[in-house]
């Protein structure tokens, strides 16, 4: 069992501190953002605090905060030597980190996202891996990477989760105008996704193209939306997107 606080409650928190919670960690939390930090302590009885009574009272420091107000929140806080930290702030780079949270120095740096809690999440990891396979696996794998550079690549790619729902939304937008349903076009359309994502082989190099060039063989439909993707700038525009976003959490 492990003393963790964390430092911002809100959307990426919450999940993670329902994970921890089952698995027997006493949590600390603070007051920010009220509603969402209230809500837990009535559900998992956890203790809300100030932040450096959460900081005092943790040996592992969750850093949940938005990246425009992390300098402004931590700047007056106290760390230890001996604490562990988990950043999981975008755009803030551990040279920063190392400055606002000293003079602690182990650090990781993630990129949760919501159905962390449910488990299936992968677990970019930039520093101390260890200590996020400790917390999250087996239910998330931990995927390590080299440096920044590559974490910041994975936090583009996790951008990539709205631009698909996007895409299903006008999908769905399509299929209801034809028949009338919205709520069976949407049903189907987040099933048929759902259901083959869950059924494929993942892991391997080439497992996506694979599964791709299987269903739009010579003649299909599936060619035919493919080709249509491809000759429109659906896949430039989705490499535009993804390199503009990279740029902006270099800054």
């Amino acid at each position: 069992m492990r003393r963790i606080g964390l430092i911002g409650t809100g959307h990426i928190a919450a999940p993670i501190v329902r994970l921890l919670a089952s698995k027997g960690h006493d949590i600390y939390v603070t007051e920010r953002n009220a509603q969402v930090s209230s809500a837990l302590q009535a559900e998992l009885g956890i203790s809300v605090a100030p932040p450096q009574d959460v900081i005092d009272a943790s040996d592992i420091v969750f850093l949940c905060l938005r990246p425009q107000v992390a300098a402004d929140i931590l700047t007056p806080l106290t760390f230890r030597a001996d604490q562990q930290i988990v950043s999981v702030m975008a755009a803030v780079p551990r040279s920063q980190l190392l400055t606002l949270c000293a003079p602690a120095s182990d650090f990781v740096q993630t990129i949760p996202l919501g159905f962390l809690q449910t488990g299936g999440c992968p677990l970019a990891a930039y520093g101390n891996d260890r200590l996020l396979t400790e917390l999250f696996e087996p239910e998330n794998p931990v995927v390590k990477v080299a440096d920044e550079a590559a974490l910041n690549a994975h936090f583009a790619i996790c951008a990539m989760i709205p631009g698909i729902l996007d895409l299903m939304a006008t999908g769905t937008e399509w299929l209801a105008d034809q028949t009338g349903n919205k709520d069976k076009a949407e049903f189907y359309i987040t099933q048929l996704m759902s259901g083959f994502l869950a059924t494929m082989h993942k892991g391997q190099a080439g497992r996506l193209a694979a599964e791709r060039d299987a269903l739009a063989t010579d003649g299909t439909l599936s060619l035919q939306m493919t080709d249509t993707l491809q000759s429109e700038g659906a896949h430039d525009a989705l490499r535009v997107a993804l390199t503009a976003i990279g740029k902006r959490l270099e800054t």
